[in-house]
């Protein structure tokens, strides 16, 4: 069973500088116009914050197959307009998801490319990257990073990440809920707040938005439920409002982890997510990218019956290479 790096051809022909497919309206018997994609967000990473395979589980099939290995959900937004490149997520892993950005969408001028970094909250695979932005690694210069007030006071008054702080390798932007970040005239980033267990800082989504198209990212949730009861936010409203959702499916249901009452690890299950929204139109659905997926969740293999079922009632799974389009410009010659 092979994990696939899911590129299209389509968008591997924008590394060569374009992709006709996203020209509309061209005069017919003309040669297209040659577009390009402006605003574009890549999946550099779809597991599980530990990926896989995980440490204590020698019969993963990863360990003697690279091709199955996952690492932790990141993704990165980047303006090839005006050279900004972003992630989501600073992972432990970023060396690999850095390098795996390197290669689609190589940064420009000198040190790592970064205009910034956003956080969804403080458990190990969404922040845990940062330790790389140090001078024992990377020796990264005033990195923005972007975080929500409690992250934000973690950062900074414990070890090691406020020494990133004092030595300003990194500099601390404090976000508000439902309080739109601007990056340019036409990208925003908006953090929603989400249930989640929240030991150290709060627990956001985000909702990036472009002058075209719009994603949501939500990795990790406790309950759709609780974010209706407790936040007022239904993610059926969410998903009319944009064009792809990366959303949480740690696990695909609660059959998944033998011997352990799943009741006690509250995410919404794949199936379940997928039962809640059956009724929603097919353009709905398919704006749905699965995400964020433990190493014992079948949909982590293509060639599962799960994953299939996923693909057959009208969701998508996400997988590490992927690149989603959000604002296209047509190039004049």
């Amino acid at each position: 069973m092979k994990q696939g790096r899911t590129i299209s051809g389509c968008m591997a022909a924008l590394l060569l500088g374009g992709c006709a497919q996203y020209g509309a309206g061209a005069e017919i018997g003309a040669a297209p116009e040659p577009t390009l994609c402006a605003i574009e967000l890549i999946v550099l990473g779809a597991g599980q914050d530990a990926g896989a395979p995980q440490i204590g589980n020698p019969q993963d099939p990863a360990w003697a197959d690279p091709a199955l290995r996952l690492t932790p959900t990141s993704i990165a937004l980047v303006d090839h307009l005006d050279g900004h490149r972003y992630l989501f997520e600073a992972t432990p892993r970023i060396t690999q998801q850095m390098n795996l950005l390197d290669t689609l969408a190589p940064g420009t001028g000198d040190g790592l490319g970064l205009s910034g970094v956003f956080l969804t909250h403080a458990h190990i695979g969404h922040y845990a990257g940062l330790i790389y932005l140090g001078r024992e690694a990377a020796g990264a210069s005033d990195v923005p990073v972007y975080a929500m007030p409690r992250m934000a006071d973690y950062l900074r008054s414990n070890g090691p990440w406020g020494q990133l702080v004092d030595l300003e390798n990194i500099r601390i932007t404090a976000l508000e809920d439902r309080t739109p970040q601007a990056l340019s005239s036409t990208i925003r980033v908006t953090p929603y707040r989400v249930p989640h267990r929240d030991e150290y800082s709060e627990t956001v989504g985000f909702v990036i938005e472009t002058g075209s198209k719009s994603a949501l990212f939500i990795p990790d949730i406790d309950s759709w439920d609780e974010w209706e009861a407790d936040f007022d936010l239904r993610l059926e409203d969410l998903l009319e409002q944009v064009d792809f959702a990366f959303i949480d499916a740690t696990f695909y249901d609660d059959h998944e982890l033998p011997g352990r009452d799943m009741t006690l690890i509250p995410h919404p299950r794949v199936a379940a997510t997928m039962e809640r929204l059956e009724n929603q139109p097919t353009d709905i659905r398919s704006r749905v990218q699965f995400i964020h997926y433990n190493h014992t969740n079948p949909v982590r293999f293509t060639d599962s019956e799960e994953t299939q079922g996923v693909y057959e009632r009208g969701f998508h799974i996400a997988r590490a290479g992927d690149r989603h389009c959000l604002d296209v410009r047509r190039e004049r010659r």
